[in-house]
């Protein structure tokens, strides 16, 4: 991929080129994100979608593979970023507060934009070998996310102690599941009964076993 120099238009060529990249990413959320979608994609319908020349794609990008790449990073940053705030909106509250805090975060912002919801969730799969291990990784992040906040919680006995990572990345799973098939039109709930039922299969996992 080449570097640009020299100033033109009174912007210089690092801008022109963020904004060939931006271009080119807001053409692939579009085009993978609708429609038939990434695989029935291809740089010719990419570059015409962006208004630029294949030659600058590949300024930019190695192929399709990149763009998707790219756009499952920063659908998962934005939900990332949403749950961290959320979080820190939530300190000081207990357990079940905190968790449907940030399932209302995470749920609002992944189902926000159909688009990005396809990304993460249907196109990036199976795509690469490389890819795979991209999407593993992320998911391991929320795994991990979910971990700590109930190792907290039972450190303050809000949640029975033990490992949850087995649980945890059960839990991704149905969440995953659950917001394709509702956004998909599966069923039909509102985002609080959405909110309320996934609050309760978290918390069901964290509390001790009835006798």
């Amino acid at each position: 991929m080449g570097q640009v120099t020299g100033t033109y238009g009174g912007r210089s060529a690092q801008e022109r080129q963020a904004d060939r990249r931006e271009r080119f990413l807001a053409a692939g959320l579009e085009l993978f994100g609708t429609g038939r979608g990434y695989r029935a994609a291809s740089v010719t319908a990419l570059c015409e979608a962006a208004r630029l020349s294949t030659r600058q794609f590949y300024e930019e990008f190695r192929n399709l593979e990149d763009v998707l790449a790219r756009l499952h990073l920063r659908v998962n940053d934005r939900t990332e970023q949403a749950v961290l705030r959320a979080l820190t909106d939530a300190a000081g509250l207990g357990f079940e507060q905190r968790i449907t805090a940030v399932l209302r975060a995470y749920v609002t912002a992944a189902t926000g934009d159909p688009r990005r919801l396809r990304i993460a969730f249907v196109e990036i799969v199976g795509v690469s070998a490389e890819l795979e291990r991209q999407r593993l990784v992320r998911r391991s992040r929320w795994v991990a996310l979910l971990v700590a906040e109930a190792e907290a919680a039972a450190a303050r006995g809000e949640a029975v102690a033990r490992d949850y990572r087995l649980a945890a990345t059960a839990f991704i799973g149905a969440v995953n599941g659950l917001l394709h098939d509702w956004t998909a039109g599966q069923f039909q709930a509102t985002l609080d009964q959405i909110i309320d039922e996934l609050a309760a299969l978290l918390l069901g996992v964290t509390r001790p076993a009835a006798h």
